[in-house]
């Protein structure tokens, strides 16, 4: 393929995730991407700042997406059917990509640096939902509580996600954690 070709970040996205599924992330140098992308390493640096960052680029798109559908909510919804609402969005791009995102959380599994990102990129997404949330008058401490106890859903249902070979779509995993944790506040000491 030529450098002219268009969907030079997809193609470099493929290139780089199809090399650190085969070769692991640290043996892959960009040189072996772009080659196998056939574009430049100019190209390469256009789109991304490292080659971690093929793994979370989508991380912006992904919280915009999450903020978007907390500004959404219908104005009666409480600060954690908010967050829901944002995760469920969330879950539809994952579902979009599956087996894609089931090779890039293989990839970031087996790196403790990739680890970290990840949850950089996390702690993101919700201090984003906490302001999305503040933007809709949610006071401080629950805007940061219900954006931290998404970020935990998340986590779970995701994981439970990947685990089961994505046998089951995430949204209703996503319901499941949300109906435990609202059970763990009510069932009090027989919660165990």
């Amino acid at each position: 393929m030529g450098r002219w070709e268009p969907n030079a970040r997809g193609r470099l996205e493929q290139a780089a995730l199809e090399l650190y599924v085969e070769r692991g992330y640290e043996q892959t140098p960009v040189a072996e991407i772009t080659k196998r992308a056939g574009l430049t390493e100019r190209t390469f640096f256009r789109h991304f700042a490292d080659k971690r960052e093929v793994l979370f680029a989508g991380s912006g798109r992904l919280e915009e997406l999450c903020v978007g559908a907390v500004a959404a909510a219908p104005p009666t919804a409480t600060p954690m059917e908010a967050v829901a609402a944002a995760l469920d969005a969330a879950a539809g791009a994952f579902e979009e990509r599956g087996e894609l995102v089931r090779l890039r959380q293989g990839v970031i599994d087996a790196n403790a640096e990739l680890r970290e990102r990840e949850l950089i990129k996390l702690a993101s997404l919700s201090g984003a939902l906490a302001d999305a949330l503040r933007d809709r008058g949610v006071d401080e401490l629950a805007a940061r509580l219900a954006s931290e106890a998404a970020i935990g859903v998340l986590k779970v249902a995701f994981g439970r996600w990947i685990d089961q070979g994505q046998e089951r779509p995430l949204r209703p995993l996503l319901s499941e954690c949300f109906d435990v944790l609202r059970t763990l506040s009510v069932r009090g000491a027989d919660a165990g």
